[in-house]
């Protein structure tokens, strides 16, 4: 089964907005591990708008299910942050260092000596690592290199067009998830993925490992509840 991983990025926008700790960030995470979620996902930034560093420490602590930490490798900071708390899996973007949200995802080839040393780094550590990447049949074969566990597949123009040609548009992460299988390459995928898209996604997509997905997720929970929005989307992976 596709695993469900909770980005609870939005939960801490909230917070931040008034100060103090309300929502408070933790008890959500281990909420959404109690009504079923098998993972957290957090993405902190430099300028700690959402997931501050001392969010990552505190999550630690208490999750019990998978913890994917995201963020950009170029930030020494990130990586010193991975390093120490050493998650089950990082997830590796290239954003920029005021982006508003991942909108692209890796060049395999270009960054190829960059994201062999940086992910060689995150192994050694025992870290599970994948990488954000579009779905690009060079791109996979570029992840390959890299020696890389898995690789993201960024779904934004998927669910942007799912409602005017599904069919043509899962395509290209059909085959993107063929060729990494055939490469021994695991696939996650995130990014506008919602309770409408979900499951056709996860339908024709080989080898779906696990899905992390936040703003639309706590969207729904503000009207259905965290608890039933949870497995509402759990049903979609199965």
């Amino acid at each position: 089964m596709t695993k469900l991983s909770v980005n609870i990025n939005k939960i801490a926008t909230l917070r931040n907005s008034r100060g103090g700790n309300t929502p408070n960030l933790i008890q959500v995470a281990l909420d959404a591990e109690r009504y079923g979620a098998q993972g957290i996902t957090v993405h902190p930034r430099p300028d700690e708008r959402h997931i501050r560093y001392k969010d990552v420490y505190d999550l630690k602590t208490v999750l019990k299910t998978e913890f994917n930490i995201e963020g950009n490798p170029k930030i020494q900071k990130f990586v010193d942050l991975v390093l120490e708390v050493k998650p089950e899996q990082v997830t590796i973007v290239p954003d920029s260092d005021g982006q508003l949200t991942s909108d692209h995802g890796w060049d395999t080839i270009k960054n190829k000596a960059y994201l062999k040393e940086i992910i060689a780094t995150f192994k050694n550590a025992g870290i599970r690592t994948s990488i954000f990447v579009d779905a690009d049949l060079k791109m996979i074969e570029g992840a390959k290199e890299t020696g890389t566990d898995r690789v993201e597949l960024y779904t934004e123009s998927y669910a942007k067009l799912y409602n005017k040609n599904k069919e043509n548009v899962i395509k290209p992460y059909a085959d993107a998830s063929e060729l990494a299988v055939k490469l021994g390459i695991g696939i996650n995928a995130g990014h506008d993925l919602n309770l409408e898209n979900l499951a056709y996604f996860k339908q024709h997509t080989k080898n779906l490992l696990e899905v992390s997905i936040g703003h639309a997720l706590i969207s729904d929970a503000l009207y259905l509840g965290l608890e039933n929005t949870i497995q509402l989307y759990l049903r979609q992976l199965k």
